[in-house]
């Protein structure tokens, strides 16, 4: 198995280009400029990440555990994500005390339990 690709030049951080492709199997190879794709723009650390967050559906409250982080930290590396590939990371309004009322009550009603109550609460807190 070959080396993991890097998508940023060691000596000066500009953007690697591949030119070359080949088959191992029937020793093809194609050469030209080819895209590695905005995953290449993350650091080892960010793949990891992004890779952890795939597996975790996406569930922020199991980042948080197989991670051992804390909210605002798995909140933090999301969005380094995100700018990495090239995207805006919108800021969310914060949760209305209207809103934060209606998630008490589905908690008091029996709607939703206190672990759906905390995730909501969080999410959009």
């Amino acid at each position: 198995m070959g080396h993991p690709i890097v998508g940023r030049c060691p000596v000066c951080q500009q953007a690697l280009e591949v030119t070359r492709l080949h088959c191992p199997q029937c020793d093809t190879s194609i050469e030209g400029r080819f895209d590695l794709g905005n995953l290449s723009r993350l650091s080892p650390e960010q793949l990891a990440f992004a890779e952890t967050f795939v597996r975790c559906e996406g569930r922020i409250n199991r980042l948080e555990e197989e991670l051992h982080i804390s909210y605002p930290t798995v909140r933090n590396r999301l969005e380094e994500v995100i700018r990495a590939l090239g995207y805006e990371v919108r800021e969310e309004p914060p949760l209305s005390e209207k809103d934060r009322m209606a998630i008490l009550e589905q908690l008091a009603t029996g709607e939703i339990d206190s672990a759906e109550a905390i995730r909501l609460l969080k999410d959009k807190g």
